[in-house]
């Protein structure tokens, strides 16, 4: 333990400490009188401490110098309380290690280095200290080793090898043993955070339904102990993504879990095929830290080399097979939280994505192959309009955009007609493999679309040339957006899907509700169409929202969407109640939308200032620290500010698909 013997007193130990240079000073007698009636060599009369009677009637300040009886008095208590605490400290945390199974020595070193260093600790260097033990824990770290690297004679390796693959790692002796300590120790259940049975509902909910909206990231189906022999950080994931969507209250433990497994891998080199599961299940529902999550796992499909595989898939290789189809998910997810948001996407028109049409002729394939391939296809589009048309909202079309947009345009059309009438109803999701293509299709249109409106209110907008076809496409636009929000309104099945589709979806939905509000108000003068019938669409589709997310956890992205759409709604028509039908709830589908080329007309912001809503108690969702429901830039080009708490829309400069 720390200190001396447990006989003696800190006091006692001190003063040994101070003998040992010089004999301590004999006090014999205690300052008691203040510094003003020292002064005045009178009498301080001082009965409760200060101020005395003397200071307090004259308004004096009054203070008492401390005395070196003092100071080793004041000292000595302050190593007594420290002490305690440092032993009640270690007693809980003996405790901990015990349950966790962590090593019996884990005070070894300190103890040691208590008893032998005859320096007292001050505070800090205590602190410090408890604060490392209980931070650092031997099962949670793996540890990292600076390595040489050697160069590999590869007989087998021709002169147009990759040049990195002619330098390895030298491996000390003894690491290729060695795995990171999380993996194959302790998981999810075995720290007691859910029980085995909790653990295998949240697996069976991922199974049964979640997993096939995202064409299976699991590929074959897994019992809990596979899974758990896997990946412990895909065992967290699943769990945390099955208990939001069963909305338990294990949610929150669930997710920190995710979030300190995942923290873990940063820095691992050792990484799996299954972590990357892992990462790939979070990105795709956990909203919060999807572009963290994506971010790894890209790193880390590339470290592996994902990409590498397709050559020996199209070989009838299936473990090859079922590496690039979780390339092909990445790929996907890595594109959900990359253009939508205005950021160049980490994965890239590579061999794999080329091959993607040969990826369905091998011996392995799958109709959920056949539904990934085809969201393939969608972003490949999309990644060409995002590196055509960039994200400077504030540049107007001009007319040699005009054919690459309707290029684009023909292009999605082809992949709708395509993989609509291929897919069949799902024993697990039903018709949702035919109306994804349709929602999908309709987010595409909508992102490629809006480009109508960049630089508008802006010099030079909607020259002479271009204004027809701006006008064109303009209305192309809102009718996309708004058949987004009449599939929602007006489909039960969709409505059923909703508490299961990745958070893009809630993404989109909300993308859709804020531009047709904002072509309907702030843009009414230049943009015409009927007003009301937009807003009792947006009203019949909160109705719809609230009635959907009753019984959905509070932490659910689509919660979140529900309140805001219905806050703003209620801000751009206050006569309108979002609770009622508000008029029929439909855009005609011969909508027409023209745009007349005046000056940006007079338009209330704060119309769209609702942070005070958003950042109260009542709106506080962590699954929001992505998104920016109204950003400062959007397609409309306008200048918006309000930085919405929770951020609902990640549009960082402009709202793309």
């Amino acid at each position: 333990m720390i200190g001396s013997s447990a006989d003696s007193t800190p006091g006692m130990a001190l003063r040994e400490q101070l003998a040992a240079d010089r004999p301590p000073p004999e006090i014999t007698r205690k300052i008691t009188a203040c510094v003003a009636c020292r002064k005045q060599k009178i009498k301080c009369n001082m009965r409760d401490g200060p101020p005395c009677i003397r200071c307090k009637k004259r308004g004096l300040s009054c203070t008492v110098n401390k005395s070196l009886q003092m100071i080793l008095e004041s000292d000595a208590d302050w190593k007594t309380r420290t002490e305690a605490r440092l032993r009640s400290l270690e007693a809980a945390l003996g405790k901990v290690a015990g349950h966790v199974s962590m090593p019996a020595d884990i005070f070894g070193d300190y103890s040691a280095e208590a008893d032998g260093d005859d320096e007292p600790m001050d505070e800090t260097r205590q602190s410090a200290s408890a604060s490392a033990r209980i931070s650092v824990s031997p099962t949670q770290v793996e540890k990292h080793s600076p390595h040489n690297f050697e160069i590999v004679m590869d007989p087998d390796s021709g002169p147009a090898a990759i040049p990195g693959s002619v330098v390895s790692p030298v491996v000390a002796l003894g690491d290729e043993h060695h795995r990171p300590a999380w993996q194959g120790t302790t998981d999810i259940i075995s720290r007691g955070v859910i029980t085995l049975e909790q653990a295998q509902s949240y697996l069976d909910v991922y199974q049964n339904r979640l997993d096939h909206f995202l064409y299976r990231i699991m590929g074959d189906r897994k019992s809990l102990g596979q899974v758990r022999s896997a990946s412990p950080l895909l065992l967290a994931a699943i769990c945390a993504v099955g208990a939001l969507h069963l909305a338990t209250p294990d949610f929150d433990k669930c997710y920190q879990e995710f979030v300190s497994a995942a923290a873990a891998h940063t820095f691992s080199r050792r990484n799996t095929v299954d972590d990357i599961r892992g990462l790939c299940v979070a990105a795709f529902w956990l909203s919060g830290i999807s572009w963290t999550c994506i971010g790894a796992a890209v790193r880390i499909s590339t470290e592996i080399q994902l990409h590498r595989s397709i050559f020996k898939a199209l070989s009838g290789d299936r473990t090859h097979y079922l590496r690039t189809r979780l390339y092909y998910l990445v790929y996907v997810c890595d594109h959900h939280f990359s253009v939508a948001y205005g950021r160049p996407p980490m994965t890239r028109q590579d061999d794999t994505i080329g091959h993607s049409s040969a990826f369905l002729d091998t011996a392995h394939a799958v109709e959920d192959d056949a539904r990934l391939i085809s969201q393939v296809h969608f972003w490949s589009v999309a990644s060409q309009i995002y590196e055509t048309f960039g994200i400077d909202v504030e540049r107007p079309l001009t007319l040699p955009m005009i054919e690459p947009l309707r290029r684009f345009s023909i292009k999605l059309d082809a992949i709708r007609a395509d993989w609509t009438e291929r897919f069949a109803a799902n024993e697990y999701v039903g018709n949702y493999p035919r109306k994804g293509v349709g929602l999908h299709y309709h987010f595409a249109k909508l992102y490629l679309y809006s480009t109508a409106f960049r630089g508008i209110g802006q010099p030079g907008f909607k020259p002479p040339d271009v204004a027809s076809d701006i006008d064109e496409i303009a209305n192309s636009a809102v009718l996309s957006a708004t058949a987004i929000l009449r599939a929602v309104v007006q489909d039960t099945e969709i409505q059923g899907y909703l508490n299961g589709l990745p958070t893009y979806f809630d993404l989109m939905i909300a993308f859709a509700v804020v531009f047709v509000l904002k072509v309907s108000t702030k843009y009414a003068p230049l943009v015409r169409v009927d007003a009301g019938e937009i807003r009792g669409l947006v009203s019949d589709l909160v109705a719809t929202l609230k009635n959907v997310t009753s019984g959905m956890h509070p932490r659910h992205l689509l919660v979140s969407v529900a309140r805001g759409a219905e806050t703003l709604l209620e801000r751009c028509s206050p006569e309108f109640n979002a609770g009622s039908s508000g008029g029929g709830g439909s855009v005609p589908a011969n909508a027409h939308v023209t745009m007349a080329s005046q000056p940006q007309p007079t338009f209330d912001e704060g119309l769209y200032n609702i942070s005070s809503e958003w950042n109260g108690a009542s709106f506080d969702n962590f699954f929001m620290g992505e998104f920016d429901f109204l950003s400062t830039q959007d397609a409309m080009g306008d200048s918006f500010q309000p930085e919405w708490g929770d951020r609902l829309m990640g549009y960082q400069q402009t709202p793309q698909m």
